[in-house]
Protein backbone atom coordinates (compact mmCIF):
# COMPACT_ATOMS: atom_id res chain seq x y z
CA UNK A 1 0.00 0.00 0.00
CA UNK A 2 2.97 2.13 0.82
CA UNK A 3 4.00 1.90 -2.64
CA UNK A 4 0.70 2.36 -4.17
CA UNK A 5 0.52 5.94 -2.34
CA UNK A 6 3.89 6.98 -2.88
CA UNK A 7 3.34 6.00 -7.23
CA UNK A 8 -0.03 8.05 -6.53
CA UNK A 9 1.68 10.84 -4.96
CA UNK A 10 4.48 11.13 -7.96
CA UNK A 11 1.39 11.01 -10.51
CA UNK A 12 0.03 13.45 -8.45
CA UNK A 13 2.74 15.89 -8.40
CA UNK A 14 3.79 15.35 -12.33
CA UNK A 15 -0.44 16.33 -13.05
CA UNK A 16 0.39 19.84 -10.77
CA UNK A 17 3.62 20.36 -12.71
CA UNK A 18 1.69 20.39 -15.80
CA UNK A 19 -1.08 22.41 -14.95
CA UNK A 20 1.51 24.87 -13.11
CA UNK A 21 2.97 25.12 -16.42
CA UNK A 22 0.60 25.85 -18.71
CA UNK A 23 -0.87 28.17 -16.18
CA UNK A 24 2.78 29.91 -16.65
CA UNK A 25 2.99 29.67 -20.54
CA UNK A 26 -0.44 30.99 -20.51
CA UNK A 27 0.30 34.38 -18.34
CA UNK A 28 3.39 34.85 -20.29
CA UNK A 29 1.71 35.06 -22.88
CA UNK A 30 -1.40 36.91 -22.29
CA UNK A 31 0.57 39.65 -20.85
CA UNK A 32 3.45 39.34 -23.24
CA UNK A 33 0.53 39.90 -26.17
CA UNK A 34 -0.39 42.73 -23.41
CA UNK A 35 2.50 45.12 -23.75
CA UNK A 36 2.87 44.91 -27.10
CA UNK A 37 -0.25 45.87 -28.03
CA UNK A 38 0.22 48.48 -25.28
CA UNK A 39 3.74 49.92 -27.05
CA UNK A 40 2.08 49.77 -30.36
CA UNK A 41 -0.54 52.25 -28.76
CA UNK A 42 -3.52 49.67 -29.01
CA UNK A 43 -3.87 48.60 -25.78
CA UNK A 44 -6.18 45.96 -24.77
CA UNK A 45 -8.92 46.87 -21.90
CA UNK A 46 -8.89 42.84 -20.55
CA UNK A 47 -4.92 42.01 -20.19
CA UNK A 48 -4.48 43.62 -16.98
CA UNK A 49 -7.36 42.14 -15.04
CA UNK A 50 -6.95 38.88 -16.82
CA UNK A 51 -3.62 38.69 -15.91
CA UNK A 52 -4.18 39.09 -12.24
CA UNK A 53 -6.46 36.41 -12.60
CA UNK A 54 -4.00 33.61 -13.78
CA UNK A 55 -1.52 35.23 -11.37
CA UNK A 56 -3.74 34.38 -8.47
CA UNK A 57 -4.57 30.61 -9.97
CA UNK A 58 -0.76 30.22 -10.14
CA UNK A 59 -0.37 31.19 -6.66
CA UNK A 60 -3.18 28.71 -5.54
CA UNK A 61 -2.27 25.62 -7.66
CA UNK A 62 1.29 26.51 -6.92
CA UNK A 63 0.85 25.95 -3.05
CA UNK A 64 -0.85 22.51 -4.34
CA UNK A 65 2.26 21.73 -5.75
CA UNK A 66 4.44 22.51 -3.19
CA UNK A 67 2.61 20.52 -1.13
CA UNK A 68 2.47 17.72 -2.99
CA UNK A 69 6.25 17.68 -3.01
CA UNK A 70 6.27 18.97 -0.02
CA UNK A 71 8.57 21.68 -0.83
CA UNK A 72 6.44 24.83 1.06
CA UNK A 73 9.03 26.91 3.72
CA UNK A 74 9.21 25.74 6.72
CA UNK A 75 11.29 25.80 9.97
CA UNK A 76 11.66 22.32 10.58
CA UNK A 77 15.17 22.23 12.65
CA UNK A 78 13.52 22.20 16.30
CA UNK A 79 11.44 19.31 15.28
CA UNK A 80 13.84 17.01 13.69
CA UNK A 81 15.90 17.54 16.88
CA UNK A 82 12.93 15.90 18.69
CA UNK A 83 12.99 11.94 18.65
CA UNK A 84 11.29 9.95 16.29
CA UNK A 85 7.62 9.08 18.11
CA UNK A 86 7.27 12.58 19.35
CA UNK A 87 8.12 14.39 16.06
CA UNK A 88 5.67 12.02 14.57
CA UNK A 89 2.90 12.87 16.74
CA UNK A 90 4.26 16.94 16.38
CA UNK A 91 3.82 16.39 12.78
CA UNK A 92 0.64 14.46 13.02
CA UNK A 93 -0.82 17.14 14.77
CA UNK A 94 0.58 19.79 12.40
CA UNK A 95 -0.76 18.25 9.07
CA UNK A 96 -4.08 17.74 11.05
CA UNK A 97 -4.01 21.03 11.56
CA UNK A 98 -3.12 21.85 7.77
CA UNK A 99 -6.11 19.27 6.41
CA UNK A 100 -8.67 21.16 8.86
CA UNK A 101 -7.31 24.71 7.49
CA UNK A 102 -7.69 23.61 3.88
CA UNK A 103 -11.04 22.11 4.68
CA UNK A 104 -12.33 25.02 6.19
CA UNK A 105 -11.19 26.76 2.81
CA UNK A 106 -12.12 24.83 0.80
CA UNK A 107 -16.00 25.03 2.13
CA UNK A 108 -15.82 28.40 2.55
CA UNK A 109 -14.72 29.12 -0.89
CA UNK A 110 -17.17 26.77 -2.50
CA UNK A 111 -20.16 28.43 -0.48
CA UNK A 112 -19.03 31.68 -2.01
CA UNK A 113 -19.35 30.38 -5.46
CA UNK A 114 -23.27 30.85 -5.89
CA UNK A 115 -22.76 34.08 -4.40
CA UNK A 116 -20.51 35.27 -7.10
CA UNK A 117 -22.40 33.60 -9.79
CA UNK A 118 -24.12 36.83 -10.77
CA UNK A 119 -20.65 38.99 -10.56
CA UNK A 120 -18.43 39.12 -13.22
CA UNK A 121 -15.23 40.41 -14.66
CA UNK A 122 -14.90 44.10 -15.40
CA UNK A 123 -13.54 43.91 -18.48
CA UNK A 124 -14.54 40.37 -19.69
CA UNK A 125 -18.21 40.32 -18.64
CA UNK A 126 -18.47 36.82 -19.96
CA UNK A 127 -16.54 35.38 -17.33
CA UNK A 128 -17.94 34.96 -14.10
CA UNK A 129 -16.65 35.54 -10.87
CA UNK A 130 -17.79 32.27 -9.62
CA UNK A 131 -14.93 30.95 -12.29
CA UNK A 132 -12.53 33.16 -11.15
CA UNK A 133 -12.71 31.91 -7.69
CA UNK A 134 -12.94 28.33 -8.03
CA UNK A 135 -9.42 28.47 -7.26
CA UNK A 136 -9.98 28.40 -4.18
CA UNK A 137 -12.13 25.18 -3.36
CA UNK A 138 -10.36 23.39 -5.94
CA UNK A 139 -6.83 24.05 -4.95
CA UNK A 140 -7.87 23.39 -1.06
CA UNK A 141 -9.09 20.21 -2.72
CA UNK A 142 -5.65 19.55 -3.95
CA UNK A 143 -3.75 20.46 -1.14
CA UNK A 144 -6.00 18.09 0.97
CA UNK A 145 -5.04 15.46 -1.20
CA UNK A 146 -1.30 16.09 -1.27
CA UNK A 147 -1.38 16.51 2.12
CA UNK A 148 -3.52 13.46 3.05
CA UNK A 149 -0.81 11.55 1.30
CA UNK A 150 1.64 12.60 3.88
CA UNK A 151 -0.24 12.27 6.43
CA UNK A 152 -0.37 8.74 5.61
CA UNK A 153 3.31 8.31 5.30
CA UNK A 154 3.26 9.18 9.00
CA UNK A 155 0.48 6.90 10.36
CA UNK A 156 2.33 3.80 8.75
CA UNK A 157 6.13 5.18 9.36
CA UNK A 158 7.59 2.91 11.80
CA UNK A 159 10.99 5.30 11.49
CA UNK A 160 11.30 8.65 10.22
CA UNK A 161 11.22 9.37 6.76
CA UNK A 162 14.54 9.84 4.22
CA UNK A 163 14.70 13.46 3.80
CA UNK A 164 12.94 15.11 0.53
CA UNK A 165 14.77 15.36 -2.49
CA UNK A 166 13.16 18.41 -3.44
CA UNK A 167 13.35 20.48 -0.19
CA UNK A 168 17.13 19.30 -0.41
CA UNK A 169 17.47 20.40 -4.04
CA UNK A 170 15.78 23.71 -3.31
CA UNK A 171 17.60 24.65 -0.36
CA UNK A 172 21.01 23.99 -2.11
CA UNK A 173 20.06 26.29 -4.76
CA UNK A 174 19.62 28.79 -3.01
CA UNK A 175 23.00 28.89 -1.61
Amino acid sequence: MEAAVHRFRAVYARVLEWMVGALMVILFVEVTVGVVFRSVGASLAWYDELASVLLAWLTFYGSALASAKRAHIGCPELVDKMPWPLRRRVSIGAQLVVIAFFLLLGGVGAWILPVLATDALVSLPAIPMSVVQSVIPISSALIVVAEATYLYDLFVGRSAPAAVAAGIALADGLH
